[in-house]
């Protein structure tokens, strides 16, 4: 259940980040390449980038179920895409918060959902 809900969760928050990933793009124009996807598999996440990624799951899970009602029960589609804007913010607030940086969580979350080893290098941090 664990697994499924972080893994869940990740994806979740790699969607609520892309706007601020996507901002950063523009900002960077060409010279952005997306280190979510070149390190997709990489394995060579240092415990202490993992822990910090467990605790960033932690809190960004709390922003989802904080918001998941308020959105759901908005008026308009526009009151829903800004408490969905304010959630992202907030889950980005969280994630560098813990120290990381919101490339470094989706390159994690990503090897998570795809890499058996960093998945069982998490889950044996929670």
């Amino acid at each position: 259940m664990n697994k499924l809900l972080i893994s869940i969760t990740a994806s979740l928050a790699m969607l609520a980040a892309a706007p601020a990933i996507a901002q950063q793009d523009t900002q960077q124009g060409a010279e952005y390449a997306d280190p979510a996807a070149q390190n997709a598999q990489d394995a060579n996440y240092s415990d202490s980038e993992l822990q910090q990624f467990v605790e960033a799951q932690s809190g960004v899970m709390e922003v989802r179920e904080d918001y998941i009602a308020k959105i759901e029960a908005a008026d308009s589609q526009q009151e829903a895409q800004e408490l969905q804007m304010e959630a992202n913010d907030k889950m980005v607030g969280v994630i560098e918060e813990v120290g990381m940086d919101i490339p470094t969580y989706n390159a994690i979350a990503t090897a998570y959902s795809s890499n058996p080893e960093v998945r069982n290098r998490v889950d044996s941090m929670m």
